[in-house]
């Protein structure tokens, strides 16, 4: 059984009765898709301008856990250095 979330009352969550489910009940069951056709697929929304590519990237293991450790948006971290680098170095000249 599980725990009780906090935010449910003990009165509420004792109130439940959900006896386990038989094997006779779970042999009946089939994918939602399968019992519910008409129910469309879930797909993502439109992504927000300006639209990123996604690519692969090896990076040093030093570099991938500088960043990681920041946190959440460790990649957007590293798309902004990049897009700072871009702004301040002239892509013209030779290399």
């Amino acid at each position: 059984m599980k725990n009780k979330p906090p935010k449910i009352s003990k009165a509420d969550w004792d109130a439940v009765d959900s006896p386990p489910l038989s094997k006779e009940f779970l042999s009946k069951m089939q994918p939602v898709k399968e019992s519910h056709p008409q129910i469309p697929k879930r797909v993502r929304g439109p992504q927000k301008d300006p639209l990123k590519i996604p690519v692969s990237l090896r990076l040093n293991p030093d570099v991938v856990d500088y960043f990681k450790v920041q946190g959440k948006g460790w990649q957007t971290k590293i798309n902004d250095i990049l897009s700072d680098y871009i702004k301040t170095h002239d892509t013209n000249s030779p290399r």
